[in-house]
């Protein structure tokens, strides 16, 4: 059965949109990092990049696209198990729309398992998904503007000057390369708040076949 649900059908669709932007306006009451359509825009982007790159077929990329856009929707509901939540939401969006079943699974199973404390690689869609959001780090994301209340979350995303995700020549590898302003933040702090993300960057690349890098001004780190 096709289906006529694509990412730009999503992106045009109010109530997912006023999900999304509801949901970020709960976490930036709670005062986290900008959750908003640059984040999932992005992660949708870089998630899409990965399949793409790696020969996974034009609807599984897309497919990640529409993952990546509402994975953080179950924000809205409460930050603690979003996951989980966003994925119950996400089904029922996607069955109002009739997609198909075996495509809804792909997404609500990456959505409910895209947060460190509960995520799994559980197909390509999950692994694409749980490396471009774990990846997502950068000062524009920061939404505090006075340096001197910055908690260690806004200094380590606010330290970041620039941020890549690519592959090695080979597609062996996929590398997340980090330019950092160490005077904002330590190499140390950084993995304080983001070795478990990492780790399950590391995880999931393996679930695709291929290594994960993570290069810190011009130092190999993992």
């Amino acid at each position: 059965m096709a289906s006529i649900v694509t990412y730009d059908y999503i992106k045009q669709n109010p109530d997912i949109m006023e999900y999304i932007r509801r949901a970020d306006e709960a976490l930036e009451t709670l005062g986290y990092t900008e959750h908003s359509f640059p984040h999932v825009e992005r992660v949708a982007f870089v998630s899409s990049y990965i399949l793409e790159t790696l020969g996974y077929d034009e609807r599984t990329i897309e497919l990640v696209r529409i993952a990546a856009i509402m994975h953080d929707i179950g924000n809205v509901i409460n930050r603690v198990e979003h996951a989980q939540s966003g994925a119950v939401m996400a089904f029922r969006l996607l069955d109002n729309l009739n997609m198909p079943a075996s495509e809804i699974c792909s997404i609500i199973s990456a959505i409910g398992n895209h947060d460190e404390s509960t995520a799994q690689p559980l197909n390509p869609v999950s692994a694409a998904l749980i490396i471009a959001d774990k990846c997502d780090v950068r000062r524009s994301r920061v939404r505090n503007n006075d340096l001197l209340t910055f908690d260690i979350h806004d200094r380590v995303n606010y330290a970041v000057k620039k941020s890549s995700v690519s592959f090695s020549e080979d597609h062996s590898s996929l590398i997340l390369n980090l330019q950092i302003d160490t005077e904002i933040s330590s190499v140390m702090e950084y993995f304080e708040i983001f070795l478990e993300r990492m780790l399950l960057c590391q995880k999931a690349s393996r679930y695709l076949g291929v290594k994960f890098e993570l290069i810190i001004n011009d130092s190999k780190i993992l």
